[in-house]
């Protein structure tokens, strides 16, 4: 196999990136180490959507995302219009995507597994146009993410003031009202402290906050919560560390492949993939299946075309069902 041609976009603005002080001679470094070449873009000045753009235009094959989610969200929208790989360096706070695929957190482990990953076709949702990998989040979970936003870099003190933040807004919160229909025509109102919209569904298990085992089932999963206090918050993190939450009272879950949600309010605010922003009313979200391709740890590759083989064998007309 012919090697592949990488373009790395860094992130330099990204909390990780200049906490552990990576520059693009560090990088090259690695990439070097390795027995791999990378162009790196890591220009400070340049918006990143014009970055973006020279990176679609290379000669390259892979365009690599060094940041958090929000990078690698902002690359895979340019990349589903291309016959462009993505990759991903792990380099944000969460790094919710490259968890799911098994990419390892640890900077030089990364770039050394690029060298034998193969791609994997994944599901691509959007909400008005707007792509996202992970998830859309409605109500009051928006807000606390713009206050985090806020004191991101900051010292212990500005952290612990968005602690109390955090619970009076948790304890004052109100519920939203929003009718959900669904691509079936079921349609029904929902009195909410938040919604989310996710690509397939998180699973259970011991310790996994937000994992997903699945990529590609081509269905969005609805999680409606009912109420959230201060004291749902935390049975529902012990429920996801014990592994079990999808029982708890007041969670629903459904799925479907088109919604929309519509509300009295004109916009709402939603954060996507890690990112807040407002929208206007009313929300239609869909998924596309398959539609982007994605470097991913080889044991990943294999599983994913063993369950295809298995679902194809599976189908009428296969070898030895019948037509």
């Amino acid at each position: 196999m012919p090697q592949r041609r990488f373009y790395l976009v860094l992130n330099v603005n990204s909390g990780t990136v200049q906490a552990l002080g990576v520059t693009s001679d560090d990088l090259r470094a690695m990439f070097a180490e390795h027995g791999m070449e990378v162009t790196i873009d890591a220009d400070p000045d340049a918006q990143l959507s014009d970055r973006i753009e020279r990176a679609i235009h290379s000669d390259a094959d892979t365009i690599i995302a060094a940041g958090g989610d929000g990078t690698v969200t902002a690359l895979a929208t340019a990349i589903i219009q291309s016959d462009k790989n993505l990759a991903i360096l792990p380099l944000g706070t969460a790094n919710l995507l490259a968890r799911d695929l098994g990419v390892p957190l640890d900077l030089n482990e990364a770039v050394r597994a690029l060298r034998d990953m193969e791609p994997l076709a994944i599901d691509v949702s959007e909400v008005n146009g707007v792509i996202f990998l992970h998830k859309a989040v409605i109500g009051v979970i928006p807000e606390l993410a713009a206050g985090r936003e806020y004191i991101r870099g900051q010292g212990v003190g500005a952290k612990i003031g968005f602690m109390r933040y955090f619970f009076r807004r948790i304890s004052r919160a109100r519920r939203l009202a929003l009718e959900i229909t669904t691509g079936d025509g079921q349609s029904r109102v929902e009195r909410v402290q938040a919604i989310a919209v996710a690509s397939n569904a998180y699973d259970e298990g011991l310790g996994r906050f937000f994992h997903r085992d699945k990529l590609d089932t081509g269905l969005l999963t609805i999680y409606v919560l009912r109420h959230l206090t201060v004291g749902d918050v935390f049975r529902l993190a012990t429920g996801m560390l014990a592994g079990h939450w999808r029982d708890y009272e007041a969670l629903d879950i459904s799925t479907a492949r088109t919604v929309t949600i519509r509300s009295k309010k004109p916009r709402l605010q939603l954060m996507i993939d890690g990112e807040v922003q407002s929208m206007e009313v009313p929300l239609h979200f869909s998924i596309y299946p398959r539609a982007l391709s994605v470097l991913a740890p080889l044991q990943a590759v294999k599983e994913e075309i063993a369950e295809e083989q298995s679902e194809a064998a599976t189908q009428p007309g296969a070898a030895g069902q019948p037509a």
